[in-house]
């Protein structure tokens, strides 16, 4: 058999590791670059006639002091999860600033609160660095304006990350609160969701809705900052909900619950002997190879078309439908360990097993996603045999 392999996509640029952690530069890091000197440029020019065009080199240095802030903010998570052993998968600087992605990790709500909130400290401390710099040192007008713009920007950074709302730090604090005071962390990212949704109302209030109402057009460069924030906090704060609506119904989960009895057969079996299967309590029946393992799932309507006279000399697997590959489950597998071993498996069906290798039961990918969602189970119109 030949093997094809899939080209991955690169999600940006390696800059390499910094305290073990891999840092990538994500391509849409230069949309916010280019807005930065297009917006600011100007500004700088008007402000300050006497640097010219360097105006836009300095408004893109502005640029990458923004990028350094998000990558010291970033770390300050990143190395406070080190402490707690959370590994961390990566960094990536993006658009929307960055984000820290962890691999899995055991967290409680005062954990949670402490490496949420290293990064907007991180912040703190830079911009405080910056203002005793400004005091106390002589600089010139170029690296005075980059200085200044770095204190205010990092400034800025850790009061916004502190808004009690996912996704921003801040609302780590109400979803550890509410995660404390009633014990499901679900329940406290969901709070924490809309939390982030009342911020984002509040930010297009003021910055919007305010200036309107008063008369006044907001300014074109504020107004388009405000619908990118807005909209990067609504589709944040939506999927924090959404992941705690997930993650409360995750007990319900569970190979031994969701699947519906079965018996395996041999694929050396017959029609026949499907129909003697047939009249027992099993309301499935799986096809098992060599050495027990499941293969394929009969197919009831095709069962029931065998004629009576062939059903002794008709071989199981011609009115079965295959498995995918390595397509079974533990009967004790249940939460996120389920979820995460569907995930890497193909097919709509999925043998049941218990600890003899003995078929037990047959789960189907609808009921595992009507437990998860909340929704009806909707029924099945396409032919069973169908599997993939």
């Amino acid at each position: 058999m030949t093997e094809t392999t899939v080209p991955v996509r690169r999600e940006g640029i390696p800059l390499g590791r910094i305290a073990g952690v891999p840092v990538v530069l994500a391509y849409s890091w230069f949309i916010i670059a280019a807005f930065t000197v297009i917006v600011y440029g100007p500004v700088l020019a008007r402000q300050n006639p006497a640097l010219g065009v360097s105006a836009y080199i300095v408004a893109f240095a502005y640029a990458v002091l923004l990028l350094v802030s998000v990558l010291v903010h970033e770390l300050a998570h990143a190395l406070t999860a080190r402490i707690y052993g959370w590994p961390t998968q990566k960094i990536v600087l993006n658009l929307w600033g960055g984000h820290t992605q962890f691999e899995s990790f055991t967290a409680s709500p005062g954990r949670s609160v402490l490496v949420a909130l290293a990064g907007p400290a991180a912040n703190f401390v830079l911009a405080g660095g910056a203002w005793l710099l400004l005091s106390t040192a002589s600089m010139g007008s170029v690296a005075e304006i980059l200085t200044n713009i770095f204190m205010w920007a990092n400034f800025l950074i850790a009061v916004f990350n502190v808004l009690p709302g996912l996704p921003l730090d801040g609302g780590r604090l109400v979803e550890s609160a509410v995660w404390k005071a009633t014990g499901s962390q679900a329940k406290g990212t969901v709070a924490a969701g809309w939390g982030g949704r009342i911020i984002v109302v509040a930010i297009g209030y003021w910055f919007v809705a305010r200036p309107l109402l008063a008369g006044d057009a907001p300014d074109f460069s504020l107004l388009m900052i405000t619908v990118l924030v807005g909209g990067f906090l609504w589709m944040g704060a939506s999927a924090s909900i959404q992941q705690g609506t997930l993650r409360g119904r995750l007990h319900l989960v569970s190979a031994a619950g969701l699947s519906t009895p079965a018996a395996g057969l041999p694929s050396t079996a017959t029609v026949e002997d499907a129909l003697k299967y047939g009249r027992g309590d099993a309301t499935a029946l799986v096809v098992c190879g060599p050495g027990g393992r499941p293969e394929g799932v009969v197919d009831s309507a095709a069962l029931s078309s065998v004629p009576a006279h062939a059903a002794a000399s008709t071989p199981i697997t011609a009115v079965s439908y295959a498995l995918s590959p390595g397509a079974y489950v533990p009967e004790w597998s249940k939460g996120q360990e389920l979820l995460q071993f569907l995930s890497q498996l193909e097919g709509r069906h999925y043998a049941v097993v218990d600890h003899n290798g003995k078929v037990t039961g047959l789960l189907a990918q609808d009921a595992v996603l009507a437990a998860i969602t909340g929704k009806p189970r909707r029924p099945d119109t396409r032919r069973q045999g169908q599997n993939r």
